[in-house]
C-alpha cells in the first residue's frame, strides 16, 4: 500500500525539500508507511552535489537569483535542474532494509511510471538520455527522442529511499534561460534545445492532467490510499528546510 499526497508549499519552496527529507527519514524509522508525493512547485534551481563542490558554485547560485529563483541543495545527485510553476515535483519514500542493493531496479521503477503515465495521455514516452540534456540521467525521460520533460534522481538513507524528481508540463523555454547562466558558471557544456515540456506536444495540457495520469498509473500497479501528512513530519521538513537553502551567493 502507496500513500498518495498532493501537498505543496510552492510560497515556500525550501519547505518544500525539507518535507522530502523528512519524509524518507520517517520512513526509513518505520514512522510512516511507503510515499509517493506529487505537488507544484515555487521557482528554484535544485543544485546536486557535484555542483556545490565545483568552483563555479557560488557564481551559479548567484546567477539564479538573478533570475528570482530560489537556490536549493537537493536531496539526491546530479547536476542541477529547475523548478517552476509549470512543472511538478515528485518524491517517492519507500522502505528499503538495504537501500543499496535495488538502486537501479528504483530507478527503473520511476521511468516506467513516468513513461507508461505520459504514453497514457498520448505522448511519445521514452525512458532514456537525450544527447545534450541537462542533469543527464539513464533514466530520464523524453519525448520522442527530442525533448527531456522528466529527470530523477536518488538519496538513500538508513531503511529507506528517496526516489525525487521534475517533470515539466509547461514552460521548457524558462528552463532554458535560467539554466543557460548557471551551467556557465559550473562548466558544463549541454544544449538548450534538449530542454523540452508536455506542452510543446499537445499545447492544452494541464498541470492537473498529467499529475492524475501518474497517480492512475501508480494505482494500476500497487494498492493507493490519500496521505494526510502529520503536523510533526510538516514541522520537520521546517527544521530540514533550512539546511537546503544554499548559503553559498
Amino acid at each position: 500500500m502507496v500513500e498518495v499526497s498532493y501537498v505543496a508549499h510552492p510560497a515556500e519552496p525550501g519547505l518544500d525539500t525539507g518535507i522530502s527529507h523528512a519524509l524518507v527519514v520517517g520512513v526509513g524509522e518505520g514512522r510512516l508507511p511507503e510515499t509517493f508525493r506529487i505537488h507544484t512547485t515555487g521557482r528554484i534551481v535544485a543544485f546536486g552535489r557535484q555542483d556545490r563542490v565545483t568552483g563555479g558554485y557560488p557564481g551559479a547560485v548567484t546567477a539564479a537569483k538573478t533570475a528570482g529563483y530560489l537556490p536549493i541543495e537537493r536531496l539526491a545527485g546530479g547536476r542541477a535542474a529547475v523548478f517552476h510553476e509549470g512543472t511538478l515535483a515528485f518524491s517517492w519514500a519507500i522502505p528499503a532494509a538495504e537501500p543499496r542493493q535495488a538502486i537501479a531496479e528504483r530507478f527503473e521503477a520511476a521511468g516506467r511510471l513516468m513513461a507508461g503515465a505520459f504514453g497514457d495521455l498520448g505522448f511519445d514516452a521514452r525512458v532514456g538520455e537525450t544527447a545534450g540534456e541537462y542533469c543527464p540521467g539513464s533514466y530520464s525521460v523524453n519525448i520522442g527522442g527530442i525533448s527531456k520533460v522528466m529527470g530523477v534522481g536518488q538519496r538513500l538513507v538508513r531503511g529507506a529511499a528517496h526516489v525525487g524528481g521534475v517533470i515539466v508540463v509547461d514552460g521548457g523555454r524558462r528552463i532554458a534561460e535560467v539554466l543557460g547562466p548557471v551551467y556557465r558558471a559550473l562548466g558544463l557544456e549541454w544544449e538548450p534545445r534538449t530542454a523540452g515540456d508536455l506542452a510543446d506536444f499537445v499545447p492544452d495540457i494541464s498541470v492537473r492532467e498529467v499529475r492524475d495520469a501518474v497517480i492512475a498509473r501508480l494505482a494500476a500497479a500497487t494498492p493507493t490510499v490519500p496521505a494526510t501528512l502529520p503536523d510533526w513530519l510538516i514541522a520537520e521538513g521546517r527544521r530540514l528546510s533550512t539546511g537546503h537553502v544554499s548559503p553559498a551567493a
